[in-house]
């Protein structure tokens, strides 16, 4: 007989007691999660979360007291949970990408947004718990002599999705559909398909969280999802542009032009 996953222990925290009740009525259908406890401040949520060490936090952004971004700052490290923003005031949304958020609910959010939130939640705390294994056995495999040379660094996880404001909406945006993106001064222009966001980032910034075995810089001004890239032409005068599947042309920079032809797309 197969061994169930021990439930996602949850804490709920917001100031309103009837959002606290609609989580908990939500949660309460999804055998996986254990409500370990509801609190109602951010002082409270910072103690809490310390002592009973919960696996997943739904956090609402503003409380009497401290936000929820103070809340997780004053934690230790080693105590910080998996978390999902809930609010009803999509400005911070990027704010709660930028500390590794989960999810952003924006209140009102019906059923099915909640549940979708939730499962991607579940994800990425069983990926996290497969890396804890991993990290385990490697430390057993060390203690009993077995290991090889040094433990690697641990690698940092390229951003899956972008959160995007776009009017009065916030669009989550897989890695995977972006074709190209260009600078636009603080800004950078993002192009997926037939659509285009501006997002408030800088390039170099927007670099560092991308895969870059997914993307590729081929100017100062242009990264590629290199997935896109259809063909390298020479432009002249030792000038280099890349065709992209949508039709877009771009420059290729001298310095990248050799790394671009010798890609594995």
């Amino acid at each position: 007989m197969l061994e169930r996953n021990p439930p996602i222990r949850t804490l709920i925290v917001d100031d309103e007691p009837l959002a606290r009740e609609g989580i908990r009525l939500l949660l309460k259908q999804d055998a996986d999660i254990e409500v370990i406890g509801e609190v109602g401040s951010g002082r409270e949520a910072a103690a809490q979360i310390e002592a009973l060490r919960p696996d997943l936090v739904f956090l609402d952004v503003q409380m009497p007291e401290c936000t929820g971004f103070q809340v997780l700052a004053a934690l230790p490290p080693a105590s910080v949970p998996g978390v999902v923003f809930v609010t009803a005031f999509d400005r911070y949304a990027l704010q709660a990408f930028e500390v590794h958020a989960l999810d952003y609910l924006l209140k009102p959010f019906d059923d099915e947004r909640f549940y979708e939130a939730l499962r991607r939640a579940k994800a990425h705390l069983q990926v996290a718990q497969v890396e804890d294994l991993r990290r385990q056995l490697a430390a057993l495999l060390a203690d009993v002599g077995e290991a090889r040379g040094p433990a690697p660094a641990a690698a940092i996880q390229p951003a899956e999705r972008l959160a995007i404001k776009d009017g009065s909406r916030v669009v989550f945006l897989r890695a995977d559909e972006i074709d190209w993106i260009e600078a636009a001064d603080y800004y950078v222009q993002i192009h997926a398909g037939p659509k285009s966001y501006l997002h408030r980032e800088t390039m170099q910034s927007l670099e560092r969280r991308l895969d870059p075995a997914q993307f590729v810089r081929i100017h100062r001004s242009a990264i590629v999802n290199r997935r896109r890239i259809r063909e390298l032409r020479s432009g002249g005068r030792r000038e280099a542009v890349v065709v992209l599947e949508g039709g877009a042309t771009l420059k290729v920079a001298r310095s990248q032009r050799d790394k671009i032809a010798s890609l594995r797309v």
